[in-house]
């Protein structure tokens, strides 16, 4: 009988590795998808000119709807990033996880040295269609969306398995809805937030990876939780419903009047600013469920 064994125990098995190759994919092909954004929304003639339509068509939102936006928008604040990153800071701290602490707090604090560094110094915006005031700067991409995104992969890198679904659940929609609400405010344009989400995405990834590396993931093999499926299969529902309504929001105007009389038509610029914000909620629901799965069946 080997040393430490009890008759009639099984040794426990060991088990196998969580190999950190996905996370590789997820970062490179996420860090890929933002450089196609910057490149097709900053870069051409017709990204421009549909962003900016997209933008004056939320001048016909509501006053109750913008305000609403602009509340949600200014809650973010360096006091309330720094509060959000103490709590993630907290809940690997109590779970004597340093490691989770030290992944879930960089993918937020990088998160704001990446997006605006590319902002303010990196990324320019080449005049390739008439703007003038803020409009004419470079925007991209959103420091809001990435605070949204970067919280939100960092609270489920940080808490145990069994909290997932309730993080999925509180933290999902604000996320999906910071998106939104920063093209509603006229304070970002839709290619600003689709970067920002790719941009968040490719750091969780590359937080992943490294407490892959480090050997702190591990596969669970308890029950099937379904609640948290319940949360996906709708989160990946809402997705979907949401591409396809902004292909239809955009071609139809594209269709009917073309590139030149879309983009100049006051009559679609409603049309245009709608199909923006479906597009914005659905990279952001397609980034949190794209990261959740490849965590899907892995615990802490």
């Amino acid at each position: 009988m080997a040393p430490g064994e009890q008759a009639g125990r099984r040794p426990e098995q060991v088990a196998a590795p969580i190999r950190p190759r996905r996370w590789e994919v997820i970062a490179v092909a996420a860090s890929g998808v933002a450089a196609l954004v910057y490149v097709l929304t900053v870069w051409t003639t017709t990204g421009q000119e549909l962003e900016n339509a997209a933008l004056r068509g939320a001048d016909q939102v509501d006053a109750a709807q913008a305000g609403e936006a602009w509340r949600a928008l200014d809650e973010i604040t360096a006091y309330s990033l720094a509060v959000a990153v103490a709590l993630v800071a907290l809940v690997g701290a109590l779970r004597r996880r340093w490691d989770l602490a030290v992944a879930a707090v960089g993918v937020i604090v990088l998160g704001q040295v990446v997006v605006q560094g590319l902002k303010r110094f990196v990324l320019v915006r080449p005049p390739l269609v008439e703007v003038v005031g803020d409009y004419a700067h470079n925007s991209l991409p959103s420091g809001h969306t990435a605070i949204a995104m970067t919280v939100l992969f960092a609270a489920v890198i940080v808490v145990p398995h069994r909290w997932r679904g309730v993080v999925m659940l509180l933290l999902l929609p604000w996320a999906v809805g910071i998106g939104q609400y920063a093209l509603t405010a006229k304070w970002h344009r839709l290619g600003d937030t689709l970067a920002a989400d790719a941009i968040a995405l490719a750091l969780a990834a590359l937080a992943s990876w490294w407490l892959a590396r480090r050997g702190a993931l591990h596969r669970y093999e308890g029950r099937r939780r379904v609640g948290r499926v319940v949360i996906g299969v709708f989160a990946g529902v809402s997705a979907l419903v949401g591409l396809v309504l902004g292909a239809v929001l955009w071609g139809v105007p594209l269709a009917r009047a073309g590139l030149a009389g879309a983009v100049r038509d006051h009559d679609y610029e409603w049309d245009l600013y709608l199909g923006a914000g479906s597009f914005a909620s659905a990279g952001s629901l397609v980034a949190a469920l794209v990261f959740l799965a490849s965590w899907r069946r892995l615990k802490t």
